[in-house]
């Protein structure tokens, strides 16, 4: 990470903005953010609505033409420009959808856009999904993550089975008992 927050205040300042105004790590956090709702710098720019989305804009712009021109990419680009090949690319969508028969995901409750789509279009030929996730344990959405994906699963896979892991073998029931009355509350 602290070579995109170098290259993002690289680009501020080329573009001539004052980077203590400006915050490299926020404007870095705002890209990130942007690629993983699969928001590319043009689709960024056309919805600028103030200043600060404009300088964001701007860097994202410059920033990815300096990967490009370093024939590099960030760790966000991997997501983002995977599903990108397999939307332009039917076959080789369909070459991996085919190559994975079972996907298993944990953690799903902190999955992002990004990662939902590339889920979903690895799952298109088999259906094969397991996820592992706790809703009341969602605790990424500061950096992308996005509640919808475990709450909205059965919708989005109708042949779902949910099976509810009741058995903690971590805690105590003192704690367990404690943890759930803080949920309800």
């Amino acid at each position: 990470q602290a070579d995109q927050v170098r290259l993002t205040k690289q680009c501020l300042e080329e573009l001539e903005r004052d980077p203590k105004r400006f915050v490299p790590r926020g404007i870095h956090s705002q890209i990130s953010n942007a690629k993983n709702q699969l928001i590319g710098p043009d689709e960024y720019a056309s919805r600028v609505a103030s200043f600060y989305d404009q300088t964001v804009a701007d860097t994202y712009q410059l920033y990815q033409r300096r990967l490009f021109a370093s024939n590099a990419v960030d760790f966000d680009d991997l997501l983002m420009l995977t599903v990108d090949v397999l939307e332009r690319f039917p076959e080789a969508r369909e070459k991996w959808a085919k190559a994975f028969r079972y996907i298993l995901v944990d953690e799903y409750q902190d999955t992002n856009h990004a990662q939902y789509v590339l889920l979903k279009q690895l799952a298109s030929v088999h259906g094969n999904v397991m996820v592992v996730g706790d809703p009341d344990q969602a605790i990424y959405s500061f950096r992308g993550a996005d509640i919808r994906n475990i709450l909205e699963f059965e919708r989005d896979f109708p042949s779902t089975r949910v099976i509810p892991l009741e058995q903690n073998y971590r805690s105590t029931n003192t704690i367990l008992r404690a943890a759930n009355a803080v949920i309800l509350n």
